[in-house]
């Protein structure tokens, strides 16, 4: 069996372009997260409220697919909440797209107790 690399390279390209047109942008992530969420989450995610709670999670350094994944369902009203459903339906699809980059890059680090 031959390989045919132009076929292979033609399909890596293919399979790469999703990823390349909805990687998001973080300076307009960034932008839009000072209009919109740094109110309740803080421009680094932690929730201005004082706390983690279910009414104002911290969302630091979330994985991206679960910021995308939660900010669609509350804009499609899959989850219903009163301030957090109207936001959303606010928000473009690129807009969605955008803060969750920005928060998905925040980087945490953890200090264990007596180290």
């Amino acid at each position: 069996m031959r390989l045919n690399f132009k076929r292979i390279f033609f399909l890596l390209l293919i399979f790469s372009i999703p990823n390349c047109l909805y990687a998001g942008d973080l300076h307009l992530g960034k932008e839009k997260a000072a209009i919109v969420c740094s109110a309740c989450h803080g421009m680094d995610g932690q929730a201005v409220s004082g706390g983690n709670s279910p009414l104002t999670p911290n969302i630091t350094a979330q994985e991206k697919e679960y910021l995308l994944a939660k900010l669609k369902d509350y804009k499609s009203g899959k989850i219903n909440h009163p301030q957090m459903s109207l936001i959303a339906q606010m928000l473009s699809d690129e807009d969605i797209e955008n803060v969750s980059e920005w928060y998905s890059k925040i980087k945490i680090s953890i200090e264990l107790p007596l180290e």
